[in-house]
């Protein structure tokens, strides 16, 4: 897979993808609530459809696992090498509370491991990519490097809406010291601490695997890193469910 050379279809992809997002956006429309208690509408469901058809044009041979997908059984994804792993609205809740704070996240997973991200926000229309060890801001048809070797005192943390509540997390965050706490919605998250607006990203809540694929990779490359609770970088695809692991995501490596 050389993703320089597809990189273009998945910039046009997501951008379309983000202008029918968009036109949902602030408009009166049903919401259905999935078994995990997440909502779902028809924008997160023509998101999904309009990205699985466009990677199926891009890479026919490649298997897709998308949050809106009928999940393929632990069986049948052991024998994958790779695939796509894809979260056509992450944020559907910032969505809907109109904050802006959503995204498209798209991970190429290989051995387990994510090879290639790609965010993109579709209300500001910016991009971020990371992939080979290097990664992209675009915007307006620009591209900057992003490099997230960087720190400040107090630390600046963020962390999502819905997780001041978390009783690990309000632990977590006294043991750190002086802080300063900012809130974020979706997977922005990670693309903020790689291009230095953040620090330092906890996360003890439930997520899945595509909340987080993309955005991490597009942090490591930037030379940030994401690890578990044993330090070790996240892994994809290794159990029954498809749950992410308390993690922590940092823009120094």
């Amino acid at each position: 897979m050389t993703f320089e050379k597809i990189l273009p279809q998945l910039i046009k992809l997501t951008a379309d993808v983000g202008k029918v997002i968009m036109s949902f956006y602030k408009a009166d429309m049903a919401v259905e609530m999935k078994l995990n208690k997440t909502p779902l509408t028809i924008a997160d469901q023509r998101a999904h459809q309009l990205i699985v058809e466009g990677l199926n044009r891009l890479t026919p041979n490649v298997a897709i696992l998308s949050e809106e997908s009928d999940t393929a059984t632990f069986e049948q994804r052991s024998e994958w090498q790779e695939y796509w792993l894809v979260d056509p609205l992450d944020g559907t809740q910032d969505f809907l509370e109109q904050t802006g704070e959503f995204c498209i996240c798209i991970a190429y997973i290989k051995n387990h491991q994510a090879i290639f991200g790609l965010v993109y926000a579709p209300l500001t229309q910016t991009h971020y990519y990371g992939f080979d060890n290097k990664t992209y801001k675009q915007h307006n048809n620009i591209q900057t490097p992003l490099n997230a070797c960087s720190a400040t005192l107090p630390l600046r943390v963020v962390i999502g809406h819905n997780s001041t509540h978390n009783s690990k997390l309000q632990t977590h965050l006294q043991q750190l010291g002086k802080h300063q706490l900012n809130h974020l919605g979706s997977a922005l998250k990670f693309c903020q601490i790689a291009e230095g607006v953040y620090d330092y990203y906890p996360r003890f809540g439930p997520c899945c695997e595509w909340d987080t694929a993309a955005g991490a990779c597009i942090l490591q490359n930037a030379g940030g890193c994401v690890v578990d609770e044993n330090g070790a970088p996240l892994r994809y695809n290794t159990k029954n469910d498809l749950l992410s692991p308390t993690f922590f995501a940092s823009g120094i490596h």
